[in-house]
């Protein structure tokens, strides 16, 4: 199959165009209750971004890009924010010829059939990278990278669609992966808000 591979830099800002437009909200006071219960003055809600068949496009073939170097086997995340991107990144991998395997961590077991925590095609020894749509405090990343570890899977890279930079979230992630990479930063995303 041939497929040509996009210009990274065109498609990492039409990417900024969508959650500005899509994804990113601000308020001078911090009127936004995060799930973590504190306030902000950012809210990301990057579901109408990753959930969108262009901003897929763009995300799975960004994803896999940044990814590339890690030679992992598969890609996945927490459900439900990690779930688009994974399939969108494994997607795209297969359309770039090295194709890689998505997965689902549960947030919590199944009480039926086969109980188990991750779903999809991956086994121990697997090296995998773990995948979020927004990072704060960093504790869905973090729970799924335990899980990973807990199935004998090799988290070598954690990937974030958006850094909100706040709540120390890169750095609690980065005590357990320190190969911790973000497509796109809340100061990136406000530099562009504020000239708008």
């Amino acid at each position: 199959m041939d497929f040509q591979v996009p210009d990274m830099e065109k498609i990492r800002r039409r990417l900024l165009d969508l959650i500005l437009e899509h994804a990113f909200q601000y308020s001078e006071t911090a009127g936004f209750k995060l799930a973590h219960g504190g306030t902000s003055q950012f809210y990301f809600n990057c579901k109408k971004v990753t959930l969108d068949p262009e901003g897929q496009f763009l995300i799975g073939n960004l994803v896999f890009d940044r990814l590339s170097d890690l030679e992992i086997d598969a890609i996945g995340g927490l459900t439900l924010g990690a779930d688009p991107i994974a399939t969108a990144a494994a997607y795209s991998s297969w359309l770039r010829g090295r194709p890689l395997q998505s997965f689902i961590v549960r947030k919590a077991s199944k009480d039926h059939g086969i109980i188990a925590p991750i779903e999809g095609k991956v086994k121990a020894g697997d090296r995998v990278a773990v995948v979020d749509d927004v990072v704060t405090t960093g504790s869905s990343t973090i729970q799924a990278i335990t899980a990973c570890r807990q199935a004998g899977l090799e988290v070598v890279g954690v990937l974030a669609l958006v850094d909100r930079q706040e709540m120390n979230g890169r750095e609690n992630i980065e005590k357990l992966v320190p190969n911790f990479k973000a497509l796109i930063t809340r100061d990136e995303v406000m530099r562009i808000y504020r000239r708008n």
